[in-house]
C-alpha cells in the first residue's frame, strides 16, 4: 500500500523519525507493539523498520537510523525521502509480540533499537503493566525521542545509560536483569555486540522468557560465515529439486528454478521467509528463531540457513 510522510524530525544524531499516513479514506491496518513494515527503498529494495507509536493514533512512525555499513536503506530514507512524498510499505508483520502471561517486563534498548521497545513501553505503561525501560546511548545526543521518553506517564519508568565502555556493562547489565521469576520477561533490541552481552547476562533465564530482536548492519550471525557444503533442496509442493553450492542460498537455487519465497532481510533476522521442514535436518544460520525452534528441526530461515543432511525437503 502507499502512504504519505506527513512529517519527518531529527531524532538524535543520525536518527530520523517518518511520520506515516494513510492516502485516501481507508484507515491503516492495526497492529500490536513489537511490529515492524517493509519499507520500499528503491531498486526493487526494501528494508523493515519497527513501528514507535502506540496503534490508534491513524499513523504509523518509524525511527532510522543513517548507517554507513548499510546496503542503502538508510541513505534512501534520510537523503531521498522527504515531507509529502508517498511510499510503497507492506502491512504491519510482528515477529516480536510481547507475551500475553507477562506480568513484569525488562525492556532493554541499545541506539536504534529503542523503536520496538518504545512502543512496548507505552503499551504497558498505558495498560498499568509492571516495566522497566533501560536505554543506552553512546550520549545525550543520540538519544532518540526524547519527548516521549519525558512523557509524564512513562518517564518513571525510563532509565537512561549513556557512556558506559564495554568493560563496564557486563556487571551494570547483571544488576538491571536479576534473576528470573515467573512472569517475568526480557525484551532486548540493539547492536549484535550489545545484544550478545545482554544475554550473557541473561544466561541462567529460560530461553522462553528472553526476546530479542537484533538492529543495525553487521549484525550477521558468526554461523552465517561457517564453511558451506553443498546440498540438494526440493520443494515439496512444486515438485522441484535443485543443486545448492557453496556461496548459494536456498533462496536464490529455489527463485532460479520458479519457486518464490518471500523475503525482506535476506540476512536471517526479520523471519519472512520461515519456512516448514519436511525432511532432512536444517542448518541454522539466522538468529529469528529460538534455541527450542532450532531445536526441533522442523522450521528454517532458508534466506542464510543450510542443510546438514544431503536432502532437504521444504513445505514449498
Amino acid at each position: 500500500m502507499q502512504v504519505k510522510v506527513q512529517r519527518k524530525v531529527p531524532e538524535a544524531t543520525d536518527i530520523c523519525s517518518f511520520e506515516l499516513v494513510a492516502i485516501g479514506a481507508e484507515p491503516l491496518p492495526p497492529y500490536e507493539p513489537g511490529a515492524h513494515i517493509d519499507v520500499d527503498v528503491g531498486g526493487g529494495e526494501t528494508r523493515q523498520y519497527s513501528l514507535c507509536a502506540p496503534h490508534g493514533e491513524g499513523r504509523y512512525v518509524i525511527g532510522v537510523k543513517r548507517d554507513p555499513r548499510s546496503r542503502g536503506g538508510s541513505r534512501f530514507m534520510h537523503e531521498a525521502v522527504n515531507e509529502g512524498d508517498v511510499l510503497t510499505i507492506g502491512a504491519p508483520k510482528n515477529h516480536f509480540p510481547l507475551a500475553p502471561d507477562g506480568e513484569r517486563f525488562i525492556l532493554v534498548a541499545g541506539g536504534i533499537g529503542i523503536t520496538p521497545l518504545l512502543c512496548m513501553a507505552s503499551h504497558l505503561g498505558g495498560a498499568g503493566r509492571a516495566l522497566e525501560l533501560h536505554y543506552f546511548a553512546q550520549s545525550a545526543e543520540h538519544v532518540a525521542f526524547r519527548r516521549q521518553l519525558e512523557n509524564a506517564a512513562l518517564a518513571p519508568s525510563v532509565t537512561h545509560h549513556q557512556g558506559h565502555g564495554p568493560d563496564a556493562l557486563p556487571e551494570l547489565l547483571a544488576s538491571i536483569v536479576g534473576d528470573p521469576a515467573p512472569g517475568k520477561y526480557l525484551y532486548l533490541c540493539g547492536p549484535r555486540p550489545f545484544m550478545e552481552l545482554v544475554r550473557q547476562a541473561a544466561a541462567n533465564w529460560p530461553a522462553d522468557q528472553v526476546r530479542f530482536e537484533y538492529f543495525g548492519a553487521g549484525s550477521t550471525p558468526a554461523a552465517a560465515s561457517a564453511p558451506q557444503a553443498a546440498f540438494e533442496v526440493c520443494a515439496a509442493a512444486s515438485g522441484i529439486s535443485a543443486r545448492v553450492e557453496a556461496g548459494q542460498s536456498i533462496v536464490e537455487v529455489l527463485r532460479a528454478n520458479g519457486v518464490h519465497i518471500e523475503t525482506s532481510c535476506e540476512e536471517g533476522h526479520c523471519g519472512t521467509c520461515m519456512t516448514t521442514v519436511l525432511e532432512g535436518r536444517p542448518e541454522h544460520r539466522d538468529s529469528f528463531l529460538t534455541e527450542p525452534e532450532k531445536a526441533s528441526g522442523t522450521l528454517m530461515l532458508p534466506c542464510v540457513s543450510r542443510s546438514c543432511s544431503a536432502r532437504l525437503v521444504l513445505d514449498l
